[in-house]
């Protein structure tokens, strides 16, 4: 099976072309360039190294969301446009799960954090079990002190991963009562390989769409739409 991934879905902007378990190349980016000008030649870069011919595609795996909105909208358009291009299904990959993935067969519980701003996180709690992916707690936009709330209450040592870390790094080692770490430098963030090792189990369980059919999946509003809804509000 080969699997195309993207991710830009926050500060990092990453590709990665995935053969069964070989991962043939991955071309991954974290540095002040807006994602539109660095994803289509990241990708047309690793074709040209791996002589890959993009039409033997099995599927275009995506993250999916939660993160970024600007950074969810260029990943989205590049991978429905790959879609209909090359007549390829797209494997959506909930963002938080594929960081969760980096850390596979990880003891204990695994908690990616993604800076949403204003105090906030994207978020979910995972752990895996019998060598898959298990959900603990699904995607959620929440405050960290909320996050570390749940924590608290499920009473196990858990590791984070994600560029919340060195925004909420001195909250949580405050505020967190459970045994905890933080992911080393070549896991803690977004690798489109993730995306697409993940994506692959997920095709395998029927989890695919058309490009037509994807949809980011934003959880919560943008400022822009926030304040269009305060002003509606006070009108």
């Amino acid at each position: 099976m080969r699997i195309l991934a993207l991710d830009s879905s926050g500060i990092v902007a990453t590709v990665a072309i995935v053969e069964d378990d070989n991962l043939l190349a991955e071309y991954t980016v974290n540095y002040k360039k807006t994602h539109s000008q660095t994803l289509l030649p990241m990708l047309d870069e690793i074709v040209k190294m791996t002589e890959f011919d993009l039409n033997t595609l099995d599927a275009v795996a995506v993250a999916a969301g939660p993160g970024s909105f600007t950074g969810l909208r260029i990943g989205s358009a590049t991978a429905k446009g790959l879609g209909l291009a090359l007549d390829k299904p797209l494997i959506p990959v909930p963002t938080v799960e594929a960081l969760a993935y980096n850390l596979y067969d990880v003891s204990g519980l695994v908690c990616p954090i993604m800076d949403a701003r204003r105090g906030q996180v994207y978020t979910g709690i995972y752990r895996f079990k019998d060598h898959r992916l298990v959900q603990v707690e699904g995607q959620m936009a929440v405050p960290i002190q909320e996050l570390i709330g749940i924590l608290n209450r499920l009473e196990e040592p858990v590791t984070f991963l994600g560029d919340g870390v060195p925004v909420f790094r001195e909250t949580i080692q405050a505020e967190l009562k459970m045994p905890f770490s933080f992911a080393p430098a070549h896991v803690n963030k977004q690798r489109a390989a993730a995306v697409a090792a993940l994506g692959e189990v997920y095709y395998k369980d029927g989890r695919i769409q058309t490009a037509m059919e994807h949809i980011p999946e934003y959880l919560r509003l943008s400022q822009a739409e926030r304040e269009r809804v305060q002003r509606e509000g006070k009108a």
